[in-house]
């Protein structure tokens, strides 16, 4: 029998109630806050913090779309102006605070980089969406289609193979586990994973078998282990091409880490925006418990380890890990202040040890283990070792997820399997991963793929979140719109990521249109002090990162605004705001 992981049942019952009423009543609210003997106060408090919940009566079509980075180069910010314009000028609750008719808002990266602009109309989302897409689907809503009618109109993701995939077919899979529940050799499956120098792959770079090693060791015999699959910066998309294509390699990953650092409940984080991975996720985790693979005697070895999927209530910061875990316990997702981490007693999940990885961490534990550490160092080229998961969305012919060796040049990325950029056009610069690796220009792209190489050229590998601009992005508008990211996303729990990010992203406003102070270069250098000093988790430490590489890189760009020239002919022309 599936035992159920330590998740607070908050959640489950906020969206029962909303999907029983369409929002949450206060009087529903008043009898959930007695069920779970919380104070209402706490309960709204949790609420309202997301987005997804409504704590008054929505509009009947709640239309949100995306205008980040690669929606925001596919005119995403555009459409929305649009929208708005039609369905929210001259008609009765058609304000932007909601109302009975049509809402139309702006959302934070809904993972659809490659499929862009996307929007979500009642919380089902629609990729490469025209204004004749978006109007049939906003008329649809207002018919009164249900949330399943609109589900059925929406694209839905196609399989294919993974090809580092050790297993040639499904009786094949799950083989490393077998023999790992064979020997219990947990020490020989940690040298193993250092020996790879396999790293955390959301972009952090923490080594694995180290973090394993270290929950293993921390006192106590309640751990955790939990898989962060809240990929939500704008880019961000391998995570969902591999739980889709994978499933079976994320959760064997999961048992074996799970096992390893003596944890024997495991919990998958996954975004809100993601259901079709939650359900092929559920699929393969029901497999696993009728097969023994999962519950109280994992392939008859006697160890257990129970696995269930947490769904996300939304919002980016969530992705931070122990915001994260906030979340799972049922409160507002802010990031703790550290030490203790995660890792240690006192710092995981309930204060109790717990092990955080993504999910191509997860995923390449099994293939490592299976193919072998000189498989490891052999599969990359040009010096560089293993396999990478990247996406490539933005101005490219062909975006998309693509599998490749460590140490590929970015330019093979994007000029070779990503197709380059539109025809008559020329590649003016690249984001090597999302908004917080900031923009490199055409001159780097001769790059590798590799660690150390980005690193020492004051770059990042970071999650693979390839973005690419061609000659007709602004990159000052382009840094704009990743600040504003940043600054919509911030949690507002410390004073220097909540203001700091509100201010920078005034600043840069007013820089677009040809409107630069005096003294903003030396507020705009405090800030980014400040802010990477004082901030309590990486969200506020990077903000500056987009400015801070355009005014680098494009130095140029940035001082013909100061003199009320847009090169690219984008400022000054339009008023797209998030």
């Amino acid at each position: 029998m599936q035992r159920q992981a330590p998740t607070s049942p908050i959640f489950d019952e906020l969206r029962g109630i909303q999907r029983s009423y369409g929002y949450l009543p206060e009087g529903e609210l008043r009898s959930l806050s007695e069920r779970l003997g919380m104070p209402l106060f706490r309960l709204q408090a949790v609420a309202s913090f997301y987005p997804h919940f409504f704590l008054a009566p929505p509009a009947r079509a709640e239309v949100r779309v995306c205008g980040d980075m690669a929606c925001h180069r596919h005119g995403g910010n555009e459409l929305r102006e649009r929208l708005a314009a039609r369905y929210m000028s001259n008609r009765p609750g058609g304000s932007p605070g909601g109302g009975q008719d049509v809402a139309v808002k702006h959302v934070s990266c809904l993972g659809r980089c490659d499929l862009a602009p996307a929007i979500a109309v009642n919380d089902q989302i629609f990729e490469r969406v025209t204004d004749s897409d978006a109007a049939a689907l906003i008329e649809f809503a207002l018919a009164g289609a249900s949330q399943e009618q609109l589900a059925a109109r929406r694209a839905h993701p196609a399989h294919t193979r993974v090809e580092c995939d050790p297993y040639a077919d499904q009786a094949s899979q799950y083989g490393v586990l077998r023999s790992f529940t064979q020997s219990k050799d947990w020490p020989a499956l940690i040298a193993t994973l250092k020996a790879s120098g396999l790293r955390g792959l959301g972009g952090a770079g923490f080594p694995t078998g180290m973090k394993w090693e270290l929950v293993r060791n921390q006192p106590g015999p309640d751990k955790y282990i939990v898989c962060n699959a809240d990929e939500s910066e704008p880019g961000t998309i391998k995570d969902r091409h591999i739980m889709t294509n994978a499933p079976h390699l994320l959760i064997e990953g999961m048992i074996l880490g799970g096992l390893v650092a003596g944890a024997r409940q495991g919990i998958i984080y996954i975004r809100h925006e993601y259901p079709d991975q939650e359900h092929i996720l559920q699929h393969e985790i029901d497999r696993c418990y009728r097969d023994g693979i999962l519950g109280e005697s994992v392939m008859g070895s006697g160890l257990s380890f129970e696995l269930q999927i947490f769904v996300s209530p939304g919002l980016y910061i969530c992705g931070e890990e122990s915001a994260l875990l906030e979340a799972i316990e049922g409160k507002r997702a802010e990031p703790r202040n550290k030490p203790p981490f995660p890792g240690q007693l006192g710092g995981g999940l309930w204060a109790r040890p717990t092990v955080i990885n993504n999910v191509e961490t997860f995923f390449f534990v099994p293939v490592i283990l299976a193919r072998g550490v000189d498989w490891m160092k052999t599969a990359g080229k040009n010096g560089s070792a293993g396999v990478k998961f990247v996406g490539v969305s933005g101005d490219v012919r062909n975006p998309g997820v693509f599998e490749v060796p460590m140490g590929t040049s970015y330019r093979e990325l994007i000029e070779g399997h990503a197709g380059g950029v539109p025809a008559g056009r020329t590649l003016k610069s690249y984001a090597p991963s999302g908004p917080a690796g900031g923009y490199l220009p055409a001159s780097m792209l001769d790059l590798p793929l590799d660690w150390n190489a980005m690193t020492a050229a004051g770059a990042t590998v970071g999650s693979g979140a390839i973005v690419v601009c061609d000659d007709r992005a602004c990159m000052l508008d382009m840094a704009l719109n990743s600040v504003r990211f940043f600054r919509n996303e911030s949690c507002g729990k410390c004073v220097p990521c909540r203001t700091g990010s509100t201010k920078m992203a005034e600043m840069l406003t007013e820089w677009t249109k040809g409107r630069r102070g005096r003294h903003d270069l030396a507020l705009y250098e405090e800030l980014c002090h400040a802010m990477r000093l004082a901030s309590i988790c990486g969200l506020g430490q990077v903000v500056h990162v987009p400015i801070a590489s355009v005014m680098k890189h494009f130095p140029d760009e940035v001082e013909a605004h100061a003199k009320g020239a847009c090169p690219a002919g984008v400022c000054f022309r339009i008023g797209a705001s998030a």
